[in-house]
């Protein structure tokens, strides 16, 4: 079944999803490392250490926000790092972190669809995208597209939430994710949905082995996962 933000709205999933971050995208970053309790960054480390063995100098980061993490893959030295996103209220935001740390010559962001990307094939040596995919309207679409503007031999990164399964980390992570969250985030956000939308789109996604058999379906090879802090996320790396 598909999750959208607004259920009680018309629309698309897409256009809900651009809505949605346009709304939050004032508190977006406080809520993002304040109700992760700051292990976001930890898990954008762990990306940026895996993506430093490729020595990437194109990248293309997916769903990039507010650049958070194009602005950690800064990092490795690229010569180029394109941010795409549909939220123009996100973007806003991304534009002057970039330009406060001096990136603007390096980062470029820009509005774009994940799953009609502007570019040609085989075109960057990494793609990335970190808590993204679980908002593609067309899943397989948009990792279709994220493969196509990929080199051959170039890598891709993924990071996304799981669910953890072990007890007791998994129900207590359930009670926070679907009880204190929420009520977090619709607080200080004042979006009565966004934070709701987060468990309920965690909750449908595919994750693991799921979510890996969709990517070698798709053609993805050399698939590794990477569970973090106890499976709450995973970051799933392969190659084209």
């Amino acid at each position: 079944m598909e999750v959208k933000p607004y259920s009680d709205k018309a629309g698309s999933k897409k256009e809900q999803v651009a809505e949605m971050f346009d709304n939050i995208s004032p508190k977006y970053d406080f809520l993002n490392h304040t109700l992760s309790l700051g292990i976001d960054r930890g898990w954008r480390k762990k990306l940026l250490s895996l993506a430093s063995k490729a020595k990437p100098k194109i990248i293309l980061d997916v769903a990039t926000g507010t650049g958070d993490l194009a602005i950690a893959l800064a990092e490795l030295n690229p010569e180029h790092i394109i941010g795409v996103d549909i939220s123009e209220g996100m973007l806003s935001y991304g534009h002057k972190k970039i330009e406060k740390k001096g990136l603007k010559g390096l980062i470029t962001l820009q509005k774009g669809d994940s799953e009609a990307l502007e570019f040609a094939d085989n075109t960057f040596d990494a793609v990335t995208v970190a808590f993204g995919v679980r908002n593609f309207e067309h899943l397989e679409a948009g990792l279709a597209e994220m493969l196509r503007v990929t080199k051959p031999g170039g890598k891709i990164y993924i990071l996304e939430f799981s669910q953890p399964e072990g007890f007791p980390f998994a129900q207590l992570y359930k009670f926070y994710f679907k009880n204190i969250l929420p009520l977090v985030g619709r607080w200080v956000s004042k979006d009565s949905r966004a934070y709701s939308y987060l468990p309920d789109s965690v909750e449908a996604f595919p994750f693991g082995e799921a979510f890996a058999n969709i990517l070698k379906k798709l053609g993805y090879k050399n698939i590794r996962l990477h569970r973090l802090t106890f499976g709450v996320a995973t970051i799933y790396e392969a190659e084209k």
